[in-house]
């Protein structure tokens, strides 16, 4: 590579020592290509490329528009660069020194490509997010900020590669040894690799957003945030707890907040005086009051007399109700206890609570 490097410097020494026997012709019409290059610059980025930007606007492609104010400011410097280029190729070199501008021009070239891709994948680019919402990665707000982050080291390592490949430079060594660096890494920080990783996870898998309540088998609660290192939950009792990663990852998970209904369940206990037809009619009357009302799921309704308990006959009663939301989830099930509680009424039935009746045997002497 040193040695690469050196001749490449001896090559532009020696353009320079040989720049002088050009004649004032050459060098003027040189300059003049070069002027012509920088009045097209001018009317290409004064007015074809404002007319296009004001065309994509107008059909409203945000895409468009960002890839186009994405290449601005490289197109610009292109331009330069290519004017500069055609005047220098214009003068009478020998080949070697065409060789070596035209290794100048192509590396100029794809580093100014390269900047482009660099601007385009922004944290704020439309690109990034039109990804957020195919793949629906709200899940994590420092998401999209790490995925530009990525995107731009992996187009700097490949402008450096085809650069470095562009002036014959040998980096197989150097990759070995960010190979050697990389595992070094990895291995002292394994730990924060595996939340990584475990956020990763967690991101594709998508077991649950922002928002979501979730329940583990040591926590419950209210996800807050996401980060690839850990993730917040804040549980009922207002308190937020920080679970790793790649704990949560390893865990069975929850997600309350995907329910399509909600279950309610109740074992309803009538005392043992109650006659058989009104024990029946109740099973009945609360049956098609769940059936018609409003706010209960219908495809899945239950009452029945389910075991005789020692102070009771229970009545079992299975059902859902079509919210999922915990506030109006409430609601309904007060007023499915209140509609119980008048039935009962209105059918003499009384509730019955733990009790024991005693029998003292009077023996006959």
């Amino acid at each position: 590579m040193q040695n690469n490097l050196l001749a490449n410097i001896n090559i532009f020494i020696s353009y320079l020592n040989n720049l002088l026997p050009f004649s004032v012709i050459e060098i003027g019409i040189a300059f003049i290509i070069f002027i012509l290059f920088m009045l097209l610059r001018k009317f290409f980025t004064g007015y074809v490329f404002n007319l296009i930007y004001k065309i994509s606007s107008k059909r409203g492609t945000e895409l468009d528009k960002n890839i186009l104010l994405a290449f601005e400011n490289p197109l610009r410097i292109f331009f330069v660069a290519l004017g500069i280029y055609a005047a220098i190729i214009y003068l009478p070199l020998s080949v070697e020194h065409q060789m070596w501008f035209g290794k100048i021009f192509r590396s100029i070239i794809i580093v100014l490509a390269a900047s482009g891709f660099y601007n385009l994948f922004d944290a704020n680019s439309v690109i990034l997010n039109r990804i957020q919402k195919l793949f629906d990665i709200e899940l994590d707000r420092t998401l999209i900020p790490f995925l530009s982050k990525f995107v731009k080291l992996l187009v700097a390592i490949f402008t450096f590669t085809i650069v470095a490949q562009e002036w014959n430079y040998d980096i197989n060594g150097l990759i070995a040894g960010l190979g050697l660096g990389g595992l070094a890494i990895a291995l002292a920080a394994k730990d924060a690799l595996a939340n990584i990783f475990g956020g990763i996870v967690i991101i594709i898998d998508k077991p649950f957003k922002i928002g979501d309540w979730i329940s583990t088998t040591n926590l419950e609660g209210t996800v807050e945030d996401v980060t690839f290192r850990s993730t917040k939950v804040r549980t009922f009792a207002d308190s937020v707890v920080t679970v790793p990663n790649s704990t949560l990852a390893n865990e069975a998970i929850t997600n309350w907040s995907r329910m399509d209904k909600r279950r309610i369940t109740l074992n309803l206990g009538v005392t043992y005086t109650t006659p058989k037809h009104k024990l029946e009619k109740c099973i009945s009357r609360i049956n098609d009051m769940l059936i018609n009302h409003p706010d209960i799921h219908k495809e899945t309704i239950f009452v029945h007399l389910d075991k005789f308990s020692e102070s009771s006959l229970d009545i079992f009663l299975y059902f859902f109700t079509i919210t999922t939301n915990w506030a109006e989830y409430l609601s309904v099930r007060e007023d499915i206890h209140l509609k119980i509680m008048e039935i009962l009424e209105e059918e003499g039935v009384n509730i019955a609570f733990p009790s024991k009746s005693i029998y003292i045997e009077n023996p006959s002497y």
